[in-house]
This record gives C-alpha cells, sequence and structure tokens, in this order.
C-alpha cells in the first residue's frame, strides 16, 4: 500500500487528531509540533508561544482511499482558516491555521485548494503554506485525546462539535 503523509495545523491539534482518525483512508494521526526554531520542543515551550512552533497533525494516509486534496477539504471544514493565531478561545501561534507541505506538489494543490474555497468565506483565509522542515511528536498524552478523554469539558464543548459538523459534511468518507 502507498501511503501518502500531510502535516497540518488548525488550532488545537486534539480537534484535528479527533477529525482525521474519523475518515476512512487515514492509517495514522499523530499530534505535535512544526513551523518553529525549538529543538524537540515541549507542550509547555509551545504554550509560550516563543517557539514558533504550531501544534499539528501529521496524517498518514492510503492516497488509493483518500487524496491530500480530500484531506485539504476537510481541513478547511474543521477549522476556521480566517482567523489569524486563533481557532475559538485558543489564542497564540502556536493556534495558527498552517499547510506544511512536503513538496512542490503539495504547494501546488495546498495552493490551489486555498484558492477555490476563498470565495466561501465573507473574510479572507489567513492560513500559512509553508514548507515543511520538521515535525516533532507531541508527548504521548496528547495522542489520541479525544478517544481517551470524551467526558473532559474541551472535548464536549469544543471537538464534539467540530466531529458533527464532520459528520453532516463528509458522511460518506467516515470509518464504519
Amino acid at each position: 500500500m502507498a501511503t501518502g503523509v500531510a502535516v497540518l495545523g488548525g488550532g488545537c491539534f486534539w480537534c484535528l487528531d479527533a477529525a482525521y482518525r474519523a475518515l476512512r483512508g487515514v492509517t495514522e494521526v499523530t499530534s505535535g509540533y512544526a513551523g518553529g526554531r525549538t529543538r524537540n520542543p515541549t507542550y509547555e515551550q509551545i504554550c509560550s508561544g516563543v517557539t514558533g512552533h504550531a501544534e499539528v497533525v501529521r496524517i498518514g494516509h492510503d492516497p488509493d482511499v483518500i487524496s491530500f486534496a480530500d484531506i485539504l477539504d476537510v481541513f478547511w471544514v474543521v477549522h476556521d482558516p480566517t482567523t489569524l493565531n486563533r481557532q475559538g478561545a485558543d489564542v497564540g501561534t502556536q493556534y495558527r491555521s498552517v499547510i506544511f507541505w512536503a513538496d512542490e506538489e503539495q504547494r501546488e494543490q495546498a495552493a490551489q485548494s486555498m484558492e477555490a474555497v476563498a470565495a466561501c468565506f465573507d473574510v479572507p483565509i489567513v492560513t500559512e503554506l509553508a514548507p515543511l522542515e520538521t515535525f516533532w511528536p507531541a508527548e504521548d498524552y496528547h495522542q489520541d485525546y479525544y478517544r481517551r478523554q470524551p467526558g473532559q469539558p474541551y472535548c464536549q464543548v469544543v471537538i464534539s462539535p467540530k466531529l458533527s459538523k464532520l459528520r453532516q459534511s463528509f458522511a460518506g468518507r467516515l470509518k464504519g
């Protein structure tokens, strides 16, 4: 099986992690950090806002089942790409909307996707397109957070509504 990889940031990584795990063709989701200067950062360092890193997810996928373009379609729906350095109450550069591209083909697809969805928004998209230099996995307790902590208030108030929106928009692409 061929595998593809996408690295995206759209607010708290717990939200994107939960959304992408629900999709057919996604083989792996890892929460982590990318786009900054600090080597092997910790969550506490990220929260300080001085590392330059964003909270991101690295998504492994089977391109025969779900393409990079499909992954981007979901990205535009499950977060707000028009708010600079924030998603809801999560504020700071670590929560920015960003697509980290691994090669020129991904960069072109991301730019085309962003241009195509821009008309769907009343204000400009502020999503950053940046080359992926290094991905740092987050601490174990951040991995698959929603599944492990579904009763946690953040999961109920922030993540659950995003998953409802995902189910409404992409019902045919969800796992069993």
